[in-house]
């Protein structure tokens, strides 16, 4: 027996419902969870890059590898981590050290400043996305069990695995974090059985031992020496510091104390600071013992591209030494992981991007939500990768570029930080390490200038369509709660109860004194016939920062003279007076009437004034907010123009 027949309409109901669903709990938050298990989904990007790192260690390295990854672990321990454990402590909603840099600029600068480095944070986190799928795609199609027909498909097989990653994110991130456990866990074991066994290996021909110390201290017979070239070479080797920036962008996910409120997340912070800890302690005892067994066991010639551990070092140790079977075991583990590396740039993109550019007003509401994000940012990512053939090494200018601009700006924001506190120790100490991180930043721009150029564009885009959005939204009604004090509340009651009519004359505030005021009412009342019995009010709106987009506005009631005076300061001054208009009636139960003088000059030059400084021809855009706001023109407060 056929079910019920559901209407196209009602199916498109349902869809939207879903995608607007939220997986949070009843109090608007993400779901908590175990800070071991948020740093597995961190750690999906972080971990994952043992996958390729000590292969690019040796080629860019040869013999003095383990001394340029010792250089990395040490600014890994004393380094970043410093400087992240002191981000997630003052930024501990998920911002990253973005927020503690937004705050440097006023008004729109510090916008344009938070959208470039948005730009450089979309840069780090898409090509994650993308770069991981196609190395993921790289393992499969060079598995020697893989059939033939899959070669030249890489470009089909990574949309395919792009695909699956959003797939799991539109479930939710109880699910992705699930996932990420499993494959963090089953990963970081088979590295450990794979380096344990290469140590073995190691042990029992010491003679390999002694060939790559002969060779090393050959090649570089003073210490200094090789601490030099092991620094001029580190900058290729960044790409192991990546996973800091998602670690602290994925806080809101973390579980704190129980008790503990938002504005003082205390049992957090001490949970991403464990997080932070505990990945890089991993990480670093697994980059100098893979960096040792690879240097050690494998010949210099299969580093080389089309070697047989190019871009797979462990892989190939792992096939090596354990067999086919436990190879392709690894290998279907390293694929994994790499597939699933772009969850940690999903996550971080999910939490940080709704927390800026909706609040400037530069993205519709909508993007607040997962599911149509994750939608979104799953097609950029089928775009790069086609763009980019899939193509690893392609990508990989970019991927560092944006992990390093990040991290750079976070060691400056930690800098600026202590010198506030007045911190000697912390600016130098922090200042060095903003220093090298600048340091390697520029190396790897010069040598790969391919990476700044896609952060450009990305950044360009941003700003374009911020932009576009900030003016298409800029006559919302703008304001998320208004608040009177007493006097205020008092003026409005007394209009309430003297007459039927709630008057407000809109006046620009100049010397503040009765001449003005008598003047300005003088004015209003013959140009619009109100009879001298009725009496008014004075409405006067300052701009705060015009480049925010919502705030809550706080309403004043002032005296002078005879004249009562109702005071405010917001980033739009018609949004604001349409604001307040909507609150009067709503307390009232009346319709207020505002009135306003004829604004004589270009339109387009008030257009401007009103985009960038939030004033502009306030009549005309009040009504056109109050239009917006409520579609029933019975119930919208009267606008009066004259002169």
């Amino acid at each position: 027996m056929a079910g019920p027949i559901v209407p196209p309409k009602q199916h498109r109901k349902r869809l939207v419902s879903w995608l607007l669903k939220e997986d949070r709990s009843e109090k608007g938050e993400h779901s908590k969870h175990r800070w071991w298990q948020v740093m597995c989904l961190t750690g999906v990007d972080y971990f994952s890059t043992l996958g390729y790192q000590p292969g690019i260690a040796a080629l860019a390295a040869g013999a003095l590898s383990p001394v340029a990854t010792l250089i990395l672990v040490l600014l890994t321990l004393f380094g970043a981590l410093p400087i992240y454990r002191r981000v997630a402590a003052t930024s501990p909603h998920g911002e990253g050290s973005i927020a503690m840099l937004e705050n440097l600029l006023p008004w729109w600068q510090g916008k344009l400043f938070v959208l470039c480095l948005l730009g450089f944070v979309a840069t780090d986190f898409i090509i994650t996305i993308t770069l991981s799928a196609a190395d993921a795609t790289a393992h499969i199609v060079e598995n020697p069990l893989v059939p033939e027909f899959l070669h030249g498909q890489e470009v089909g097989i990574t949309l395919i695995l792009i695909a699956l990653l959003g797939g799991v994110f539109l479930r939710g991130f109880t699910e992705a974090i699930g996932l990420a456990v499993f494959l963090v866990a089953a990963y970081l074991l088979l590295n450990s059985i794979t380096i344990g066994v290469g140590a073995y290996e190691i042990l029992q021909q010491p003679i390999v031992l002694s060939n790559w110390q002969t060779k090393l201290f050959t090649s570089y017979p003073n210490p200094v020496l090789m601490i030099v070239a092991a620094a001029l070479v580190f900058p290729k080797l960044a790409l192991g510091l990546s996973g800091f920036e998602t670690g602290v962008a994925v806080m809101p996910l973390v579980k704190g104390n129980q008790h503990e409120t938002e504005e003082n997340p205390r049992g957090r912070i001490r949970n991403t600071h464990k997080l932070l800890t505990t990945a890089a302690v991993i990480m670093s005892f697994f980059l100098i013992t893979s960096s040792l067994v690879t240097i050690l066991l494998i010949p210099g010639t299969e580093f080389q591209t089309g070697g047989k551990a190019s871009g797979r070092a462990l892989a190939y140790l792992a096939h090596r030494y354990l067999g086919d079977g436990f190879g392709t075991i690894y290998d279907l583990s390293t694929i994994s992981i790499l597939w699933f590396a772009g969850a940690s740039a999903m996550a971080g993109l999910l939490n940080i991007v709704p927390r800026y550019l909706p609040r400037y007003g530069m993205a519709p509401d909508w993007t607040r939500m997962i599911r149509p994000l994750v939608l979104v940012y799953t097609a950029i990512a089928f775009v790069v990768t086609i763009l980019f053939k899939a193509n690893v090494e392609a990508q990989g200018g970019a991927y560092a570029t944006g992990v390093l601009v990040l991290m750079t700006s976070a060691a400056f924001a930690v800098t600026l930080a202590a010198r506030r506190r007045r911190a000697t120790r912390g600016i130098l100490s922090f200042g060095a390490i903003t220093l090298l991180f600048v340091y390697t930043t520029i190396v790897n721009i010069v040598e790969r200038p391919e990476g700044i150029q896609i952060a450009a564009f990305f950044i360009s885009t941003i700003i374009i369509t911020s932009l576009i959005s900030r003016v298409w939204r800029s006559t919302e009604l703008r304001v998320e709660q208004i608040e009177m004090d007493e006097i205020a509340r008092r003026f409005i009651a007394e209009e309430e109860e003297d007459q039927g009519k709630i008057r407000l004359i809109a006046n620009r505030l100049n010397e503040g004194d009765e001449r003005e005021y008598f003047l300005k009412e003088k004015e209003v009342r013959e140009d619009n016939h109100i009879p001298q019995t009725d009496s008014i009010l004075f409405l006067e709106i300052q701009v705060s920062d015009a480049s925010v987009f919502t705030e809550i506005i706080q309403v004043k009631g002032v005296q002078v003279g005879n004249y009562r005076i109702l005071r405010a300061r917001g980033a739009a001054v018609p949004n604001t007076i349409a604001a307040i208009l909507l609150y009067i009636r709503d307390q009232t139960g009346k319709l207020p009437h505002a009135y306003f003088g004829w604004a004589e000059g270009n339109p387009i030059q008030y257009l401007l004034r009103f985009i960038l400084f939030g004033e502009g021809d306030i009549a005309v855009v009040t009504r056109e907010v109050l239009r917006k706001a409520e579609k029933h023109p019975e119930r919208r407060p009267g606008i009066h123009v004259g002169g």
